[in-house]
């Protein structure tokens, strides 16, 4: 099957180290992996690497931020496509996980991510339907799309309403 593109849409951010502490990279355990990540007309945000690589456990490291990144792009995928079949969301949170492997020489890649996303729908009736619909958001999602792991969904969706 052949995929037409419609746009092509290009994304850029600045990212610049923060944790040079005078010496360099002149060994391991010498310089913070501090940093700051920005794109134009947008606040910053503080990352650093994971705590386990010698990272600020205060600051967003790449693993949480692409685990968000999944979150939040099938969430809006989501809540478009309740709106264009006339499921009235009210609320919605996620709470997602995600695993990582690492491997013996320091590489390693992620095995999977978990959306638990709970959700409330205005209407019982609406309730099927609105778990029905994260199907397609996952098929939609650019994030979900451009990676190579399992993304499951353990969706809880209930009514604010009793019919």
């Amino acid at each position: 099957m052949v995929v037409k593109m419609k746009k092509k849409h290009q994304y850029t951010t600045q990212i610049k180290w923060t944790g040079n502490k005078g010496l360099g990279t002149s060994n391991y355990k010498a310089f913070e992996r501090s940093h700051t990540i920005w794109c134009e007309n947008k606040i910053e945000i503080l990352g650093s690497s994971d705590p386990a690589f010698l990272g600020d456990k205060t600051k967003y490291n790449p693993e949480e931020l692409l685990v968000a990144a999944l979150s939040s792009c099938h969430m809006l995928w989501y809540l478009h496509l309740c709106a264009q079949e006339k499921i009235i969301v009210t609320h919605y949170e996620d709470y997602a996980t995600g695993f990582m492997h690492e491997n013996i020489d320091g590489s390693g890649k992620f095995d999977q991510v978990t959306l638990n996303p709970i959700i409330i729908v205005k209407e019982n009736l609406m309730i099927a339907e609105a778990v029905n619909l994260h199907k397609k958001a996952h098929k939609m999602c650019f994030i979900a799309n451009s990676t190579n792991f399992p993304i499951h969904h353990n969706i809880k969706c209930t009514s604010g309403k009793d019919e």
